[in-house]
């Protein structure tokens, strides 16, 4: 990765976006945090003071700690039950 002075200023967000990169792909995690720069809420990142992106905001519906922690993707999933109150369902 290039030397940016956000990547200096947060290195901790730096190197989980470097994981989302190899995990993903560049081009769906840099489309993500160039909608979250731009205004949508998407992608949103806080460290040491510093921020970037666009937050969630507080009236919308987000996931809760328990609904964060029981979310993922299984083998063969299509992500459909993401987001929602349903269990995975293989396809």
């Amino acid at each position: 990765m290039p030397d940016k002075p956000m990547r200096r200023s947060m290195p901790q967000v730096a190197a989980f976006v470097d994981a989302l990169r190899a995990a993903f792909g560049d081009v769906e995690i840099d489309s993500m945090i160039a909608r979250g720069m731009a205004g949508e809420p998407v992608f949103y990142a806080r460290e040491g003071g510093e921020s970037i992106g666009t937050p969630v905001p507080c009236s919308s519906e987000g996931w809760r700690g328990a609904g964060l922690a029981a979310r993922h993707y299984c083998p063969g999933c299509s992500g459909d039950c993401v987001g929602t109150a349903r269990r995975c369902i293989k396809p």
